[in-house]
């Protein structure tokens, strides 16, 4: 799985935007993988559709701690793709090191799925059944008489 990410953030008291892409490998989609779902480092904020945080609000306030936490889904083998947005809590550091960790345990968590779909072998079985020996006997007995009667 592929993943790529991008933060930008606007000069001044907006919030950092999270856009991303996930994109399934063509061995990954013909495993037929299923979709993990992780829990991930990256905070929920409040009003997350306000592109701005003013000082002392939301999570700008003195000790705010986050309460809830973002889930991260790889895709579904069928669509083999997945995109999303995130709105970041404001940091003047602009540091967001639980981006790439949550990508990494996103990762992670995939690569277990996969190695364990890889794990199941494929199989391919035929078989061919006749009639029983007695079977035939009785049968062919009963043909013959049947076909030299007939003439």
């Amino acid at each position: 799985m592929k993943i790529h990410w991008r933060i930008e953030k606007k000069r001044g008291n907006f919030r950092p935007g999270l856009a991303y892409t996930m994109e399934l490998e063509e061995y990954e989609r013909r495993l037929a993988v299923e979709a993990v779902n992780i829990r991930s480092l990256i905070p929920w904020i409040e009003a997350p559709n306000e592109p701005y945080c003013l000082p002392e609000c939301h999570e700008r306030a003195t000790g705010w701690q986050p309460e809830e936490y973002h889930w991260l889904t790889a895709p579904f083998f069928r669509d083999g793709r997945r995109t999303g947005y995130i709105r970041l809590p404001f940091r003047e550091s602009n540091h967001y090191p639980e981006v790439a960790q949550s990508f990494a345990l996103l990762r992670q968590a995939h690569e277990q799925v996969v190695q364990q779909a890889w794990s199941w072998q494929p199989h391919c079985e035929t078989g061919t059944l006749d009639l029983s020996p007695e079977v035939r006997r009785t049968i062919a007995a009963k043909v013959t008489a049947q076909r030299m009667l007939s003439f």
